[in-house]
């Protein structure tokens, strides 16, 4: 009986219902996939084990399995080849086939029915421009097969995380104007006739957010009546046979809806819109769009209706018929299913688009800029120009971007037309929740299971959604403090101490001594922080240590209380103090950097004043810090070197606080992946920011040894030269120097030396400000070699004695500061070492690995996770840059994309060369993103070096809200996400990494 519990006990972990089941589907053949050893209890081997794998992270792996085997079984009887084979080698086929078959009932059917047709899912690019990719679309039944495929690879790009919702739209509503314009064609051919007709998109694929099972909303225009008889004879068929091929077309949205002429002239358009549209029909018009037949007739109708838009808004009757129109969509949804309506239902889709609407209506008359057909366009404009608050903004946009998903996912199941989540009371709508739940990617911890999760993250949202619907839509848009009056805000030291104790506070007593220090008196300054504190109180509170926060509160406040402008740059300047309240309750880096330097508050009052400094602004301003306090060329000195550079010190703090708070505050990560771009971002402003220093540090230094004529350079090395620093790193870097025409070698060498040994002196004195460590260990022979060698001494040593290690650090080397030309002939002759001709030898690969699996044994410091080890661990930094550096060596003489000392460009090129493939790259910028944005967030978290991620606590929380999670997310889910990113990483970098050379 223990003998066999045990395999099945196995076989379950994979997340099969029916155990007995898929042993029977996974084992030998005639009937099985060969693919498990139930004698073994384990997979027939390491591939079989990663289909398994892939099966376990479906949103139903028994379904997945099932399918898989029905579409094996049809293979051979058939006589065609299955994807078996193919998916035990190809990743990126095994993720892609088996997440549409474990989240699409009707997919898997059809694949089942068409064993051949899983070849379709081996390659899921999409040109948006060519949506069929040339394929000939000359018959209906062409245009059915074609059409399905792109849907078949769509959804697979969705399902995979390849493609995100915004994209899955975009795509969607592409594939939407090509089956228009095919249908349109085929029509035409039909009938032997061409009018001039265009057809409008309108609802959601007019604003290209088009979801897979839904009506294509058109409204038709042709040239003149000469044109309308067939016209309209040419619409109706093009709706028959796209409707039959794809898509139902829908165009009940022209005037009169269906009580009205199918095609209307240009000229009867503009009569009836001017004379009888009512306010919805000018709403449905924001998403109107040109997408097939005649463009230009339909650009030339578009300019037509475009201005009657905007005059209709101002109709007495507008804002309210919008309102009105709203209430009556709620009330037509069933009332037992208002709760479950992802689109219709309070809280849904249809609450944030009538929001933006009625915005872009009212705002729009006056401002071009907001005027978009897409929901997410519109919303990101609006909030960009300062209609919407950009907390709000980003809350509605991730709460459109969670419903579509979800949405998305209910219809993919069986590919029909829905929007309301199953009712988990009965059994089979428990079941089809946690279908949804797996499909949308939550998983059960101890503290609660998947389908708690999301219906979690699903409250969140909509409770959020319908509060600001209500904000936008009905109150006017004001900043939190100004809501709140004086007189309404003074507590009782009772009322105060319950107050903390609902909001969270560990130390209640403690905390009301601070708020008693702060509103104690009858000053203006009491009177202000008594209209402050409530909003800020409720901001900490979110944070995940408010004491912490209240207390670094205090001391800004102390520090600058006699200010004239503190306080009111905080009650007039809403986002201030908010801003101020996240940062001081998530941030001990930065309420260092504050306390230190209260003045740099005032940076949070203007999204401009945290844009990081360009390196040109940088160098100019502490190069003249330096001029300012000390050095005066070769005349001397008036306060010294050290007072020199202590003003560069300190304008690197206040640099540094900018950044921090940027990052924080989600200023960096504008694009659609906004982790990335606020990963490099940092990682050059921090770059830029140490150029400039150790470039004005060189500069004093220089007149302090009295160096002037000697030719010194500094060359940035790792994450300094990779432009990737994390607000921990050191400056790693080579000193050059070449001795000039009439100086003596050991001159030049005594004098390069000691001016070395100033510069890291000068940024290593004991002060207020952060240090900036110097670390020259990349040098020939590390710590054992000379600190600074000449120019001819490097190239002597890299020809005749350097290891392959060293070629590898010199991968990232660059010039940062001192002499630009010395700096170009070094790195000349670095080129000739990382990129050396013909790559590299067998032998070279294998000291590279050997090198590398002692970093991983040997480098771990003693107790680490290795799992959640940002730097060293399992999928971390170390893994994703030595299999990228590998690609480099390797390659990067034959190609110029690698040779860069950037690890995701260098990725990207080797992507784009074919060294990596598509999902490998994804997984491995995934991952590389990921450890740095950890490490990052541990820093400004912890207020000190980090690269272990805890896996519990308060500092797993901070750092899971200082990469802008939202507070609905358990640190326990971001472990999850950074476990499970960390671990695809891994698995790409030793694919990358011990590929044969």
């Amino acid at each position: 009986m223990t003998r066999s519990a045990g395999p099945s006990l196995r076989l379950a972990r994979y997340g099969f219902t029916d155990v007995a089941a898929a042993a029977r589907l996974l084992g030998p053949e005639p009937d099985g996939l060969r693919l498990w050893d139930e004698a073994e209890a384990a997979p027939v081997d390491a591939a079989a084990g990663e289909v398994l794998t892939a099966l376990s992270e479906a949103a139903d792996p028994s379904l997945a399995l099932r399918q898989l085997h029905r579409i094996e079984e049809g293979a051979r009887r058939n006589a065609v080849a299955g994807p078996l084979a193919t998916m035990r080698t190809d990743p990126g086929l095994r993720s892609a086939l088996v997440a549409v078959l474990g989240a699409s009932i009707t997919l898997g059917d059809e694949l089942a029915a068409q064993p051949a047709r899983w070849t379709v899912l081996r390659d899921l690019a999409f040109d948006p421009t060519d949506p069929f990719g040339g394929q000939p679309v000359d018959s209906p039944e062409a245009l059915r097969v074609a059409h399905r495929n792109v849907l078949l690879r769509l959804a697979a790009a969705d399902l995979t995380g390849v493609s995100d919702v915004d994209t899955t739209m975009r795509n969607l509503s592409a594939l939407a104007d090509a089956t228009l314009a095919a249908g349109l064609r085929l029509a035409m051919a039909a009938h032997g006739t061409s009018p001039r007709l265009a057809v409008i998109a309108m609802g959601k694929c007019g604003g290209q957010e088009l979801n897979y099972v839904s009506d294509v909303d058109v409204i038709f225009v042709c040239e003149s009546d000469v044109d309308l008889a067939d016209a309209q004879v040419v619409a109706a068929d093009m709706m028959r046979i796209c409707g039959q091929a794809a898509w139902p077309v829908d165009a009940n949205l022209r005037p009169e809806g269906r009580r009205g002429p199918l095609v209307r002239t240009l000229a009867a358009h503009e009569a009836y819109y001017r004379r009888w549209a009512r306010t919805w029909e000018f709403q449905a018009l924001l998403k109107a769009r040109p997408a097939a037949g005649d463009l230009d007739l339909g650009a030339r109708w578009l300019a037509m209706v475009s201005p009657l838009v905007w005059q209709a808004a101002e109709r007495p009757e507008a804002v309210e018929d919008v309102r009105a129109m709203r209430r009556r969509i709620i009330d037509n949804v069933r009332p037992e299913e208002r709760d479950r309506e992802v689109k219709l239902g309070p809280g849904g889709l249809r609450d944030i688009e009538f929001a933006v609407q009625l915005l872009q209506l009212v705002h729009g008359r006056g401002d071009e800029r907001i005027r978009s057909g897409s929901t997410l366009e519109a919303l990101a404009a609006l909030t960009a120009h300062g209609y919407v608050g950009r907390a709000d903004g980003t809350a509605l946009g991730e709460a459109y971007r969670f419903l579509r998903t979800v949405e998305h996912r209910l219809q993919l199941q069986r590919m029909r037309r829905t929007h309301t989540v199953p009712d988990g009371r009965t059994p089979e709508g428990a079941e089809a929740l946690r279908w949804l739940a797996h499909a949308l990617g939550f998983r059960g911890d101890p503290r609660r299971d998947a389908v708690e999760a999301f219906q979690a993250e699903w409250l969140t949202h909509a409770q959020e959604v319908r509060r600001l619907h209500t904000k936008l839509v009905y109150r006017p848009l004001v900043e939190a403090v100004a809501r709140v009056p004086a007189d309404g805000l003074r507590l009782t030291p009772e009322a105060a101490s319950r107050r903390l104790e609902v909001l969270g506070f560990v130390d209640p007593a403690g905390a009301l001594r601070h708020l008693e220090a702060l509103i104690g008196g009858v000053s203006r300054y009491a009177s202000i922080q008594h209209t402050l504190l409530p909003v800020l109180l409720n901001e900490l509170a979110d944070a995940p240590a408010p004491d912490r926060g209240l207390l670094a509160y205090r001391q800004v406040s102390d520090a600058l209380r006699g200010t004239p402008w503190f306080l009111r740059l905080l009650r007039d300047e809403g986002a201030v103090a908010l801003r101020l309240a996240r940062l001081l309750g998530l941030s001990r880096y930065v309420t260092d950097l504050l306390v230190r330097d209260p003045e740099a508050l005032r940076l949070l009052a203007d999204d401009a004043e945290l844009v990081p400094r360009s390196l040109e602004s940088l160098v100019e301003g502490m190069t003249a810090a330096v001029d300012r306090h000390g050095y005066v060329g070769q005349q001397g000195w008036r306060e010294g070197a050290g007072v020199a550079v202590q003003t560069v010190r300190a304008l690197r703090r206040r640099e540094l606080f900018r950044i921090a708070c940027a990052d924080l505050l989600g200023l960096l990560g504008d694009s659609a992946d906004p982790t990335t771009e606020s990963v490099v971002r940092v990682g050059q402003a921090l770059a830029d920011l140490t150029d400039a220093t150790l470039g004005a540090a060189l500069r004093a230094a220089t007149g302090r040894v009295q160096a002037y004529d000697l030719p010194f350079t500094i060359i940035g090395m790792g994450r300094l030269g990779g432009a990737e620093m994390s607000y921990s790193s050191d400056a790693d870097v080579l000193f050059v120097y070449d001795p000039p025409p009439g100086m003596a070698e050991d001159a030049a060498s005594a004098l390069a030396h000691a001016l070395a040994e100033e510069l890291r002196r000068l940024l290593a004195t004991p002060a207020p400000e952060p240090p900036l460590g110097i670390d020259a260990d990349l040098r020939p022979e590390g710590r054992q070699g000379p600190l600074v060698r000449s120019l001819a001494a490097y190239e002597r040593y890299y020809t005749s004695w350097s290891k392959i290690w060293e070629a590898q650090a010199l991968l990232r080397a660059r010039y940062v500061a001192g002499d630009r030309a010395l700096a170009e002939r070094f790195l000349a002759l670095a080129d000739r070492v990382r990129y050396p001709e013909g790559g590299l030898t067998p032998e070279q690969v294998t000291e590279i690995r050997r090198i590398k699996a002692r970093v991983d044994t040997e480098r771990l410091p003693r107790g680490a996770d290795p799992a959640t080890h940002a730097k060293l661990g399992r999928g971390g930094l170390a893994d994703v840059e030595w299999a990228v550096q590998l690609l480099q060596l390797r390659h990067g003489h034959r190609i110029e994309g690698l040779r860069t000392t950037r690890t995701l460009d260098a990725l990207a090129a080797a992507r784009d060369a074919g060294l990596v493939s598509t999902m490998d790259a994804v997984f491995l910028s995934r991952g590389w993103v990921m450890a740095s944005a950890v490490r990052n967030a541990l820093m400004l978290v912890r207020g000190r070096a980090s690269d272990q991620l805890p896996r519990q606590g308060a500092d797993l929380a901070g750092v899971a809200r200082a990469l802008h999670r939202p507070p609905s997310i358990e640190p326990g889910e971001f472990l999850d996400e950074y476990l499970r990113t960390a671990r695809r990483a891994r698995a790409a970098a030793e694919r990358v990494f011990l590929e044969d050379p």
